[in-house]
């Protein structure tokens, strides 16, 4: 029989849990004792280290062929609000994040219908020649999909030439939810899960490290969101390039997603949380993206099993166009201040999790 005392001394003996076991975390109502538990499977790979960094979000494009009903931020080419950042923009951006400390440059956007593999290829040679300090961090699965269907090259092709023009690694966007009768309500037009999972195998194989996401608090179950959990678990079992998981909640407020959306809580956040922590015990790092969680939760979550705050940001689109109502940017005071209060050791990182400094 499953109990909760019996998953914790699963846990505790360094043992694997199980699909059941984590839904049945999810059905229980002892938040604290959940989080407890995650913080020592945390603490066990970490230490008492809450790892950040100082990057800058830049988003080419919000035209995209795309028009996923859960996306605010997705425009139709003419539509009023759509816009194409030029070269000498993004390189500007680039050069003054450089400038201000980032070691890190975050770049996604949208299926642009007008703009051929090579704009993407040229984008990050500009930027590596602007700014030769900044690690790039680069589109998502979806995205390259996409470049793979409009250049006629195969996947590994297209990694092959995105490498040489210097992606150096890649976020985790995307994924949303992978069991695909929740993906066809919500991004229909996207690729299937098995699909976002295939390129993100080969990514691997490939050398580049990526994180994974987790779009919750829509029409998912929490046994959706487990079975996500698991394919992403499977996979770091095979390939080990998974760094960081990052659940993201759900900003309501602007969606045209037209179905009976929950929203998410502060408990249930806490609790996706630190369920993670516990059930994907092959990822070393498990992301709070105070984008969309808002300041006081992410810092709370330090204490349920969550170990990296992201960064900086600067000029964060995709949540704040769907409603998120955290500040646009933190600054790297912030972000110490935050993790020190939180009576963890802040530390800064660089994309790839080699420390920089600990404050």
């Amino acid at each position: 029989m499953t109990t909760f005392a019996t998953i914790s001394t699963k846990v505790r003996a360094g043992q694997r849990i199980t699909p059941d076991e984590a839904l049945f975390l999810f059905t229980s109502h002892d938040l604290l004792g959940i989080g407890e538990l995650a913080a020592e499977v945390n603490e066990r790979k970490n230490g008492k280290n809450v790892y950040f960094n100082v990057n800058r979000h830049i988003n080419p494009t919000n035209v995209c062929v795309n028009r996923c009903a859960f996306c605010a931020f997705s425009r139709t080419a003419g539509e009023e609000g759509a816009y194409t950042l030029a070269l000498d923009e993004i390189c500007r951006r680039a050069r003054e994040a450089e400038g201000e400390g980032a070691t890190e440059v975050h770049i996604v956007g949208g299926l642009h219908p007008d703009l051929a593999f090579e704009f993407y290829e040229e984008t990050l040679r500009a930027i590596r020649n602007a700014a030769p300090k900044l690690h790039i961090k680069a589109f998502t699965a979806v995205e390259i999909e996409y470049f793979s269907r409009i250049s006629g090259l195969s996947i590994e092709k297209v990694f092959e030439r995105l490498i040489s023009a210097g992606l150096g690694s890649m976020p985790g966007g995307g994924a949303e939810i992978l069991v695909e009768d929740v993906r066809q309500k919500i991004c229909p037009e996207k690729i299937p899960g098995a699909r976002w999972l295939e390129i993100i195998r080969l990514a691997h194989l490939a050398g580049l490290k990526t994180n994974a996401t987790m779009l919750y608090g829509h029409v998912e179950s929490t046994a959706d969101r487990i079975a996500h959990m698991e394919m992403l678990r499977n996979l770091q079992d095979e390939t080990g390039g998974f760094q960081a998981f990052i659940p993201l909640a759900f900003q309501t407020e602007n969606s045209d997603l037209k179905l009976d959306i929950k929203g998410t809580s502060g408990l249930d956040d806490l609790k996706t949380l630190a369920i993670a922590r516990i059930f994907l015990d092959n990822f070393d790092h498990i992301k709070a993206y105070w984008i969309m969680l808002g300041e006081k939760i992410a810092q709370v979550s330090l204490a349920f099993g969550v170990n990296d705050l992201d960064g900086t940001v600067v000029e964060e689109k995709i949540g704040h166009d769907a409603g998120a109502a955290s500040p646009q940017s933190l600054s790297k005071e912030g972000i110490i201040r935050l993790i020190g209060k939180a009576g963890k050791v802040p530390v800064e990182r660089d994309t790839l999790y080699h420390p920089i400094r600990s404050y």
